[in-house]
């Protein structure tokens, strides 16, 4: 088995990860805009909690599909049961890794290629909760973000210089030899 073969399937994985998580992160903001057609600036405090804790469990199912996807090429291709696929793809989707599962030697760069690709998937599910709570607390209450826009930075940090190169000492001058 070639390294270009091995690649050829990790860069398809990783393609059908992304697209996972796309199609998912997309299927939510069109599920919000039909759930609330109106927007949702008019929640209560209990409908904003529900509506957070709602998108964070389905993005979590949307994690658990991306790792039994890969999952599923473990069980394919190296190892002998579901339940150790799916041990070892969700140890490396998470970063932990299973230091007690191990791949055949030729398939062993998928896993730092999951936890790659588990890295980066967490981080897009992350910024995109993060922007639905930046928008939750701007509607609910838009002077607390203009707020800290504005604040004034506290005396020590005010008085400082803002060129970072102007704390650096002077360079000494080269004398030329003669």
């Amino acid at each position: 088995m070639s390294f270009f073969h091995q690649a050829y399937v990790a860069c398809f994985l990783v393609t059908l990860t992304l697209t996972l998580q796309s199609v998912g992160m997309s299927s939510l903001i069109h599920w919000i805009k039909a759930q609330f057609p109106q927007g949702i600036q008019q929640l209560g405090l209990f409908r904003t909690f529900v509506l957070v804790v709602r998108f964070t469990s389905l993005l979590v199912c949307l994690h658990i599909l991306e790792i039994l996807l890969w999952a599923s090429f473990y069980r394919w291709k190296c190892l002998p049961t579901w339940e150790m696929a799916f041990y070892f793809s969700a140890a490396n989707y998470a970063t932990v890794g299973a230091g007690d599962v191990s791949l055949q030697l030729m398939w062993r760069v998928m896993g730092p290629v999951e936890s790659v690709t588990g890295v980066l998937m967490c981080g897009l599910s992350a910024s995109f909760l993060f922007a639905i709570v930046t928008r939750l607390v701007q509607l609910r209450d838009p002077e607390l973000l203009d707020s800290q826009r504005t604040a004034s930075p506290p005396p020590e940090v005010r008085n400082q210089p803002t060129n970072c190169l102007a704390n650096l000492p002077k360079a000494a001058s080269v004398r030329s030899r003669s």
